[in-house]
C-alpha cells in the first residue's frame, strides 16, 4: 500500500513558536519597610525612654513618665494611647533607646533639618592658576589678584608652574615664583604643602583660612 506524501502546511498556518522567556517577573516587595523600627517593629523586651516631652505623655496617659528603662511592650500601649509612635532612634544601644513621638511629624522635621544644613554647606571649589618659569611682575600680580579673590570666597587654589620642553631646568626658578605666591597669601590661606614637582609641572594647593568668609580686597 503506498503512502501519500504529506504537504507542508502553508506558512499562515504554522502554529507561532514559543515566546522565548524574559527571566523572572519582578517580584512585588509590597509596602516599603520605615526608616526607623517603630511600635511592633521593636524586637527589644526593653528599652530605655528618653525626651523632652514626658509631660505631655504623662497627661495623655494618666499615669507618671520619666526617662528610664520601660519594658517594651508598656511603652507601646502608653504610644497608642497618647496617639503616636514609639520610635527606636538608637538601636545598638544597650538596651535600644526609644521615644514617643508623632513618627510622621519626627520624618518631616528631621528632612527639613537635612535640607536647611544643606543649603547651608558652602561648596568649595578648586581654582587653577597657571604660571611659567619666565612669569614677568605684572602677570604675576594679576594672578595673584584673582587668587586672593578666589579664597576669599571660600574656594581653594592649585596654583602651578607648567615647564615645557628644556625649561624644566629652571625648575628652582619655579619653585621661588611658587613660595613667593604663598607668602603674598599669608592672610587669605594657607598651603596644604609645599610646591612639588610632578611630571612638568610643580604646584601648590592653597586652602582659605575661612571657607566662605568676605572676600578681602587690597
Amino acid at each position: 500500500m503506498a503512502f501519500k506524501p504529506s504537504r507542508p502546511s502553508p506558512p499562515g498556518n504554522r502554529p507561532f513558536p514559543p515566546r522565548p522567556s524574559s527571566g523572572p517577573r519582578p517580584f512585588n516587595r509590597g509596602p516599603r519597610a520605615p526608616e526607623h523600627n517603630i511600635n511592633s517593629y521593636i524586637r527589644a523586651t526593653e528599652v530605655r525612654l528618653v525626651g523632652d516631652n514626658l509631660e505631655e505623655i504623662t497627661d495623655l496617659v494618666g499615669e507618671p513618665v520619666e526617662v528610664g528603662v520601660y519594658a517594651t511592650s508598656k511603652l507601646q500601649k502608653w504610644a497608642e494611647e497618647a496617639g503616636l509612635d514609639l520610635v527606636e532612634i538608637t538601636p545598638n544601644a544597650v538596651p535600644p533607646v526609644v521615644r514617643i513621638i508623632d513618627y510622621n511629624k519626627f520624618l518631616y522635621q528631621k528632612k527639613k533639618r537635612e535640607k536647611e544644613l544643606k543649603a547651608n554647606q558652602v561648596k568649595v571649589d578648586l581654582k587653577e592658576i597657571r604660571f611659567g618659569p619666565e612669569t614677568g611682575e605684572h602677570d604675576f600680580e594679576f594672578k595673584l589678584r584673582h587668587a586672593k579673590s578666589f579664597l576669599g570666597e571660600g574656594n581653594k587654589v592649585k596654583a602651578y608652574v607648567q615647564f615645557r620642553g628644556r625649561a624644566i631646568v629652571f625648575k628652582e626658578r619655579g619653585e621661588l615664583l611658587l613660595l613667593k605666591f604663598m607668602k603674598e597669601l599669608e592672610d587669605y590661606g594657607v598651603a596644604e604643602q609645599l610646591p612639588k614637582l610632578e611630571g612638568k609641572r610643580m604646584m601648590v594647593i592653597m586652602t582659605p583660612k575661612k571657607a566662605g568668609g568676605k572676600k578681602k580686597t587690597d
